[in-house]
């Protein structure tokens, strides 16, 4: 150690994008220690980070040295996520700081919350009875020892009336827990009858609990296999060993049915994790992952950022989802990176799908992962009958776009009593507005796409960077009034003419813009158990995860849409989805015909869909993947470049071109303008990497970039293994 070191010096890692660790001494009174949160000094701020390794090198003199100034009451950031932490802003490039950003994402809860003070009926009347006085001694009398503002909620009253009974003596004050109690899940509960495929595979799955060793298993189940309660024997064996769990899911509206099979399971609810929550009970559940009070968690990607004291499993459910994929931000995949945090932990992972990726799928078969197969449905019931329908032989007619067979078999399924899903992966009334008399074409300032037509909110959007507007009555163009025409169908147009075709009946669309939230998803869900909706409308997000044993027709009214992607997962992707959504139809004893309308029915994505061959499709893809180099038999990386200056973006970009690098196994394409070359008003040109899987595309990159400076007004963003390639 240097002489000149006079005191402990530690590093501290901060949440901020720009930067790295920051030397700090460490007075003796705090008894610091790595892995504490503190807040210390930054500029003219105060600013909250991780002790995150001793600092013995520390080179900085003693009179530029500043003191940490607090330990916060909070449980330390285990060992593990501090390794995670450091592999993932490694992996993708990114400041470390900006991936501890993510597992700190609740200040708040660095501090225990102060008790809450509730308020119970004590017997005694107030002097003067009012009416407003006895709704709240009436509620009090039947609801046990409530908060002023919960009384005073249910009342329909201020809280100073329920004050003013306490001071009267009608009401006693009673010191409440801090926060509402996470009730822990219980392994013995109510173990579900598995038939004998689901048995071999969830005890192959709790002998890798049981070892308590890294290993991944692919929990490969046809739709309606019952993979959920058999992953649900894995968590039971992690709860039993006494470790936490942690459940991914790719769309958090999936979760309504998942928590109801759940808490049958396990007698409790898991904690949750999502964006839907408020911001009180993120502080609740981060607190109680941190302690080890959260048991189970299931939560969307960010979950797995969480600061887990002793995580014993994680489950990625639907792992081939490409919601998974984060592009904002740090970019990850949290599928991939769940495999990385199992292996940090030693504990194994699972991924589970119907459609596996086919980059788990070549793991599996070169025996990197286990591979678990259920083949059939659970109770014995049968995948539907899939039907293409080729649209040039039954075009559905101008502007419409339910062909004759498919609104023939909806009314005969509608007839029995069954119900009826019509899928169309695009949300709105109509993806694109033009003008009739000069064609002009209504598009986002901010971005290069079409605006989108929603005419249930009477508004045109963006969906890429949510500016809205209405519809102008005259074309800026030729100045035509009321010319504005809406072209090709969404939800809301495929919702109004059914409507027109099947009078009468009781038709709902879920999509993002409608089922918002889990507790709109649940809600949604009820209906249709109930047999409240007969024909349910939707888009991708109707096609997975979702049991409804009386619905036993699926129309797809546009299989063709996706396979024209613009991306190496194009054709995976739509097979993938169409899969999906064929597995609503028929779950249990009533069984199920899709309909599949085409343009393409010769295309290798419809020929396997229509006779189930996944096995074949996928070797089909495979083949070509490696004949191209593509993952998974090579890497990509991409490098986007933005600006505000159109000029400023394309000359730094061909500047960086100039020294790309280059060899046998590199190739590097670009810079291009990206296919949405605006967005948010920013300027955008892209480079990709291409390089053999045994090459470190990281360090390919970094030297690449090594010495040049990225000028001020110009965003870089480097994603390593892309998804989208927008």
């Amino acid at each position: 150690m240097s002489s000149t070191i006079k005191h402990r010096r530690v590093r501290v890692l901060l949440p901020l994008s720009i930067g790295d660790v920051y030397d700090y001494r460490a007075p003796a009174s705090l008894n610091v220690d790595v892995g504490h949160f503190v807040t210390v000094p930054l500029g003219h701020r105060e600013v909250t980070g991780v002790v995150w390794e001793e600092a013995t090198d520390s080179s900085l003199a003693e009179d530029r040295m500043k003191d940490i100034q607090a330990v916060l009451p909070v449980a330390m950031l285990p060992a593990e996520s501090r390794d995670f932490i450091d592999w993932v802003a490694q992996y993708t490039m990114q400041r470390r700081g900006r991936v501890l950003k993510m597992a700190i994402s609740v200040p708040e809860a660095f501090y225990p919350k102060a008790p809450r003070t509730g308020y119970r009926f004590t017997g005694e009347q107030p002097g003067k009875m009012t009416a407003a006085r006895k709704r709240v001694l009436e509620i009090a009398a039947e609801g046990g020892t409530q908060t002023a503002s919960d009384l005073a909620a249910i009342a329909g009253v201020s809280t100073s009336v329920v004050k003013g009974l306490a001071d009267k003596g009608a009401l006693e004050a009673v010191d409440l827990p801090a926060e509402r109690p996470i009730i822990p899940a219980n392994w013995q509960y109510a173990a579900f009858e598995l038939s004998e495929g689901q048995t071999l595979a969830a005890d192959a799955l709790i002998s890798e609990v049981e070892k308590n060793a890294f290993a991944v298993s692919l929990l490969d189940g046809v739709t309606g296999s019952g993979k959920t309660e058999v992953y649900f024997e894995a968590i039971a064996a992690c709860l039993k060993a006494g470790r936490q769990a942690l459940v991914l899911l790719p769309e958090i509206a999936l979760t309504a049915q998942w928590l109801a099979r759940f808490e049958e399971r396990f007698g409790a609810r898991p904690v949750e994790w999502h964006s839907d929550l408020g911001q009180s009970e993120r502080r609740r559940n981060w607190r109680a992952v941190i302690e080890g009070r959260a048991d189970i968690v299931v939560g969307a990607r960010s979950a797995l950022f969480l600061p887990f004291k002793m995580l014993g499993l994680i489950v990625v459910d639907e792992e081939h989802e490409a919601s998974y994929k984060q592009d904002e931000g740090v970019p990850y995949n949290a599928r991939d990176m769940a495999v990385v945090r199992a292996k940090i932990g030693d504990f194994p992972v699972v991924l589970a799908s119907a459609t596996p990726s086919l980059e788990s799928l070549m793991n599996a078969q070169t025996g990197k992962y286990s591979h678990l197969k259920l083949a059939s449905r659970y109770g014995g019931a049968a995948l539907p009958d899939v039907e293409v329908v080729d649209l040039k032989q039954h075009p559905p007619g101008s502007q419409r776009w339910i062909s004759e067979p498919l609104r023939l078999a909806a009314e005969d399924t509608l007839a029995q009593g069954q119900q009826v899903m019509l899928f169309l992966n695009r949300r709105g009334y109509a993806p694109l507005t033009l003008c009739d008399t000069c064609g002009h074409r209504l598009q986002c300032p901010n971005c290069s796409a079409w605006l989108v037509e929603h005419r249930l909110t009477n508004r045109l959007q963006c969906h890429h960077c949510g500016y809205t507007t209405t519809l102008p009555k005259s074309c800026s163009e030729c100045g035509a009034e009321g010319s504005f025409k809406a072209c090709g169908p969404g939800i809301e147009r495929l919702s109004e003419e059914a409507e027109s075709l099947f009078p009468g009946r009781k038709i709902a669309m879920m999509a993002s813009d409608t089922v918002s939230s889990p507790r709109a998803a649940a809600e949604f869900v009820g209906a249709m158990e109930r047999g409240e909706i007969e024909i349910l409308i939707g888009t991708q997000m109707v096609a997975k995860g979702y049991h409804f044993p009386n619905l036993t027709l699926v129309g797809i009214i546009d299989a063709d849409l996706g396979l024209a992607g613009g991306d190496l997962r194009a054709a995976e992707r739509t097979y993938q989805l169409l899969s999906q959504v064929t597995g609503r139809a028929g779950r249990e004893s009533l069984l199920g015909k899709v309909y599949l309308q085409s343009y393409l029915p010769e295309h290798p994505v419809i020929e396997a869909i229509v006779h189930q061959q996944s096995s074949d499709f996928f070797a089909l893809e495979a083949a070509g993947r490696e004949n191209a180099g593509m993952p998974p038999y090579g890497r990509l990386a991409a490098l986007i470049l933005s600006g505000v200056k159109a000029e400023s973006v394309a000359a730094f970009a061909h500047d960086l071109a100039r020294r790309a690098p280059m060899g046998e196994k590199i190739t590097v394409l670009g810079p291009a303008p990206a296919p949405l070359s605006m967005i948010r008003g920013r300027h955008r040109y892209r480079f990709l990497v291409k390089c053999d899987k045994d090459i470190n595309i990281q360090s390919v990159i970094g030297k690449w970039l090594q010495g040049r400076k990225v000028p001020n007004d110009i965003r870089l963003q480097i994603d390593i293994d892309p998804y989208n390639f927008m």
